[in-house]
């Protein structure tokens, strides 16, 4: 799974890769929890490709509150174009979660350690997502909540020793085709929910820092040897 992750580098740095889009001003932000807003890449209704905060735990149409959003922060790659919480937006409603660098805990006899994945290269990648527009039907007027829920995968071999899931992490010639809404050739979007290459990714040890998701600083990164 994806429980925590980073967004460090300044929308600034990876624009170009977005002809247009005005990204909103974010702090650098080094532990995001589920339920918090995180940013997003995605299509408006107008075709235009946008960058709005969204609500992290997917909140499907159908639910009653927001409640259900904490257990959605996450959909199987394998299952989420049947799932009830997710195939709708499957269909039409996906988006890319821009992050430099997520956590997994490994258990060392009764203790379980923090350990923070980048890429090799330590540029910011893009996971596969899904995106929803809830409000709540007693409160038809209300202003929308929108959601989103990172795609898992298999892990690679550099995530093995760490946990068994990871996020979908896309490639830059599939970002078109992935936000598209008017794409629906299901099996050719399922291929891409593989695991990205091992040597893409490299982890390393962090401080229990980041263990309380309150704790919003720098050192939630600093590898274990050098805190």
């Amino acid at each position: 799974m994806c429980g925590r992750f980073t967004l460090t580098t300044s929308p600034v740095a990876f624009a170009s890769l977005f002809d247009g889009i005005e990204f909103p001003e974010v702090v650098p932000r080094y532990n995001i929890a589920p339920t918090q807003d995180v940013l997003t890449i995605r299509v408006a209704d107008d075709g235009r490709q946008i960058a709005p905060l969204m609500r992290w735990g997917l909140v499907p149409f159908w639910a009653k509150d927001l409640k259900i959003g904490a257990r959605m922060i996450n959909a199987r790659g394998e299952t989420v174009a049947e799932k009830p919480s997710f195939r709708n937006a499957f269909k039409s409603r996906r988006c890319l979660i821009p992050l430099d660098g997520f956590y997994e805990w490994k258990r060392d006899g009764k203790e379980k350690w923090p350990h923070y994945i980048t890429r090799s290269d330590d540029q910011p990648f893009f996971a596969a997502g899904l995106w929803e527009k809830w409000k709540p039907k007693e409160q038809p007027d209300a202003d929308p909540i929108y959601s989103c829920t990172i795609i898992t995968t298999d892990a690679n071999e550099t995530m093995q020793p760490l946990h068994d899931r990871m996020p979908v992490i896309l490639d830059q010639a599939d970002f078109e085709m992935w936000t598209d809404p008017e794409f629906h050739e299901r099996s050719t979007l399922e291929k891409l929910l593989a695991p990205c290459p091992a040597e893409d990714l490299k982890t390393v040890a962090v401080s229990k820092t980041v263990n309380k998701a309150t704790n919003e600083v720098p050192g939630c990164i600093v590898p274990l040897a050098d805190g």
